[in-house]
C-alpha cells in the first residue's frame, strides 16, 4: 500500500501505466554518469580500454591502459562480463599471474536473449497505447518452448516519432536461429509485414513462415503495418575475479529488480562502510508525508 501511495503521489500526471525511462533504456547509463560526475567521477567518451595493468610480483590488478596511451590506476575494476583479457602471442606471464590468468578469460554462459524492435503507425489495441503481452510456451506454434514478451510503447515516452508505436519483443533461447523464429512468429501473427524484394528480408520472411503456425502475414483489417524492424541476439555471460567485478547482463525481464539487487551487493562489497543512496530530507515537507492524502487532480 505504501508503494501504491508513493506512485500516486509522484506519478499522478504520468503518461501511462508502465514505468519506463523517458527516451528509452539507453538513458539509464546517462543518468548514472551524470550522478557519478556530481560525486567527482570522470566519464570518458569513446576511449576504449586496450590493456589491463597487473603487478608482476603479486599478479594483482593495478589499473587499465586507454587507447590514448594513458594509464589509470585503481584498487577495483568494474567491467562488462563479456570483456576478456589475453596475453600477447609468445609472451609468458610471471608465476603469480599464472594462477590468476584463468579468471580473466573464464566466462559462464547462461544462454542468449533474442530481441526484436518494430515500429508501426497503429496500436495493436486501438484503445491502449502502452501495454505488455506475454505468449506462454506453445501458444503461437507447437515448437515454441519458451515464453515471449511483447511491450508496446507509444510516442508519449519519447522512444519513437509522434504518432508511431514501438514494439519491443524478447525471448530467451539457446540458439540464434530458434530465437529469431520466436520473434518472427510474433511479428507474423500481429503485423502486416510488407514483402520486400531484398535477399536479406526475403530470408527473414522465409524464417517467419516456418516459425508461425499461421503462415506469412496478410494484410488484414485492424492489423498494423510494419514500418521498420531490427533483430539481434546477446549472450548472457557471467565472470568475476577477486579484484575485478562484473555487472550482470541484461536478462529477459522487463524490470530492473535483478540489476538493482546486483548493484546494491556490488556497492556493499566495494564500500562496506557506506550507505547505498542515503535518504536526504526534502526541501518541501509535503514530499515526505506518508499520509493517505493525495494532491487533487
Amino acid at each position: 500500500m505504501k508503494v501504491e501511495r508513493r506512485l500516486k503521489l509522484w506519478f499522478q500526471n504520468a503518461s501511462g501505466a508502465i514505468l519506463y525511462p523517458i527516451y528509452g533504456q539507453g538513458e539509464l547509463s546517462q543518468a548514472f554518469y551524470r550522478r557519478a560526475a556530481v560525486k567527482g567521477c570522470i566519464y570518458v567518451l569513446r576511449m576504449p580500454v586496450i590493456a589491463l595493468l597487473v603487478d608482476k610480483d603479486s599478479g594483482c590488478y593495478k589499473g587499465v591502459r586507454l587507447a590514448s596511451g594513458q594509464d589509470i590506476f585503481s584498487q577495483k575494476l568494474i567491467i562488462d562480463p563479456t570483456f576478456k583479457a589475453t596475453l600477447p602471442s609468445g609472451s609468458s606471464p610471471p608465476p603469480p599471474l599464472q594462477a590468476k590468468l584463468p579468471f580473466f578469460s573464464q566466462k559462464h554462459d547462461r544462454g542468449k536473449i533474442v530481441r526484436g524492435i518494430c515500429i508501426t503507425t497503429t496500436s495493436l489495441k486501438p484503445d491502449m497505447s502502452n501495454f505488455l503481452v506475454v505468449y506462454p510456451p506453445r501458444s503461437l506454434f507447437p515448437e515454441q518452448v519458451t515464453s515471449i514478451r511483447l511491450l508496446q510503447i507509444a510516442s508519449n515516452l519519447a522512444v519513437c516519432p509522434p504518432g508511431m508505436f514501438m514494439l519491443y519483443i524478447s525471448a530467451l533461447s539457446n540458439d540464434d536461429n530458434q530465437g529469431k523464429k520466436l520473434i518472427h512468429a510474433v511479428m507474423n501473427t500481429l503485423l502486416t509485414v510488407p514483402r520486400i524484394n531484398s535477399e536479406s528480408n526475403a530470408a527473414a520472411q522465409s524464417e517467419t513462415a516456418e516459425s508461425s503456425s499461421t503462415g506469412p502475414s496478410d494484410p488484414g483489417e485492424g492489423k498494423p503495418t510494419l514500418l521498420w524492424s531490427a533483430l539481434y541476439s546477446q549472450e548472457l555471460t557471467l565472470g568475476q575475479a577477486d579484484f575485478i567485478c562484473s555487472t550482470p547482463m541484461p536478462d529477459g525481464k522487463l524490470n530492473y529488480d535483478d540489476l538493482i539487487d546486483a548493484a546494491v551487493k556490488l556497492f556493499k562489497e566495494i564500500y562496506p562502510e557506506e550507505e547505498f543512496f542515503p535518504q536526504t530530507s526534502s526541501e518541501n515537507p509535503e514530499d515526505d508525508d506518508d499520509g493517505d492524502s493525495f494532491p487533487e487532480t
